[in-house]
């Protein structure tokens, strides 16, 4: 089997394996907790609620397309804003609608790269776009985690003193490692790293204002959906309280097992609900809410043509 193939099929398997986790999951909640949260959320979801999820959908996917833009402009190749939004709708609707929750993100990288006769820019951009708002949900969510009453915060304090000389460790062993790094052949010196070009498109004096703004921009319309399905599936939480329970959803989310992003936010939903006092069965009928509210605010997607 050639390398190329072997790739496929190993992504292949990834994704089947990541479905079938996330079925299992699902599973698993809805033998525990019954359909009824579930149906109980989802029949509350009514016009405003999906006119208010459209509404937040087009700004969080114009700044996610506006960072992309950004981003490519950092890697040398050219990404107008008005196709970057069309090619953003058209990959969140495929995230929502097929397996794996990132096949729409791996079909707008093989366009755009096909599109600008460079396909290893076209993936790297994409990649360190996703990175960046990945990066910003971590920042915040580490702040918001430590900082707020949230279920993990009792347990990382008592788990801090035991996790610390573990981090430490491993930042010795980064540095010693860094220090004593062979030197780079001749030949490839003069070639741009994965970490050059990381530098030059997310932190240039030219891209880092731009791409904090519209992450910050995207990571608020992301709670704000949260606290949407949150109200339309009937909790009465304050913000103060839902903030770091759609934190946890929202990381979540990343773990590439699920069926069209259904899986891990819901059972991480369900559980960080239980453990805050505010009911398992309301935490799954927010997820679940939260589930249809993105993938009707992906919907202008589906018209797009390919």
């Amino acid at each position: 089997m050639s390398a190329p193939k072997a790739g496929a099929g190993a992504r292949a398997l990834r994704t089947r394996l990541g479905t079938l986790a996330g079925v299992v999951v699902l599973g698993v909640l809805l033998w525990r907790t019954g359909t009824g949260p579930l149906l109980g959320g989802l029949r509350r979801i009514d016009g405003p609620a999906l006119l208010a999820a459209l509404g937040i959908g087009l700004v969080t996917t114009v700044c996610s397309a506006w960072r992309w833009s950004l981003v490519a402009r950092g890697l040398r190749i050219r990404l107008p804003l008005a196709p970057a939004v069309a090619d953003y709708y058209r990959a969140l609707f495929l995230n929502a609608a097929l397996p794996g929750g990132i096949l729409g993100d791996v079909h707008r990288a093989v366009r755009h790269g096909q599109s600008t006769g460079d396909l290893g820019r076209g993936v790297r951009s994409v990649v360190l776009e996703r990175a960046a708002g990945q990066l910003t949900l971590a920042v915040f969510g580490v702040a918001v985690l430590l900082t707020m009453p949230s279920p993990l915060l009792t347990g990382a304090r008592q788990a801090a003193p035991i996790a610390a000389p573990a981090v430490l460790g491993a930042l010795a062993v980064a540095v010693a490692v860094r220090r004593n790094r062979v030197p780079a052949p001749e030949g490839r010196r003069g070639r741009p790293t994965m970490l050059a070009e990381a530098r030059e498109a997310l932190l240039s004096r030219a891209n880092l204002p731009g791409i904090a703004l519209s992450s910050a921009v995207v990571l608020a319309g992301y709670l704000a959906m949260f606290f949407l399905a949150a109200r339309v599936a009937g909790s009465g939480a304050s913000v103060a309280v839902l903030t770091p329970l759609a934190v946890l959803a929202l990381l979540a989310m990343t773990l590439p097992l699920n069926v069209g992003g259904w899986g891990p936010r819901e059972g991480v939903t369900a559980w960080a609900f239980g453990a805050a006092g505010l009911g398992a069965g309301t935490g799954l009928g927010v997820a679940a809410v939260y589930g249809v509210l993105s993938f009707v605010a992906g919907l202008p997607g589906a018209g797009l043509r390919r």
